[in-house]
């Protein structure tokens, strides 16, 4: 069974092209969220096992987002990600929810099987 993916982004050509990718790869794309309400929502109808979080949201950061949407769907792992990858706080990252943070230019070369497989 493949696993479950939702991807949070509010450029929907990064979502569209994330999804590409991640379906290249084996993954199940369960859909994409602009923002965190529409997040909350996706993972309310199903609890994915992976999520692709960008960091530089509209309203709420992605750090907060994170946070909800563990909150909602327990276990699941948190990948953030973000095309302005300089300004990322380590500490922050140290401390929130997600497993690991990779820079948009790298996901292709990034081993996301390790990542998103518990």
């Amino acid at each position: 069974m493949a696993t479950r993916v939702l991807i949070v982004d509010d450029s929907e050509q990064f979502r569209d092209v994330a999804a590409e990718l991640l379906a290249e790869r084996g993954f199940e794309v369960l859909g994409a969220a602009a923002d965190e309400t529409a997040a909350l929502a996706a993972v309310a109808a199903a609890c994915p096992d992976g999520i692709l979080l960008d960091v530089n949201l509209a309203g709420q950061d992605g750090f907060a987002v994170a946070a909800s949407l563990a909150d909602a769907c327990p276990g699941v792992r948190i990948v953030l990600t973000s095309a302005n990858f300089s300004w990322v706080p380590q500490a922050l990252l140290r401390e929130c929810t997600a497993i690991a943070f990779v820079p948009k230019e790298e996901l292709a070369g990034a081993n996301l099987a390790r990542l998103f497989y518990a």
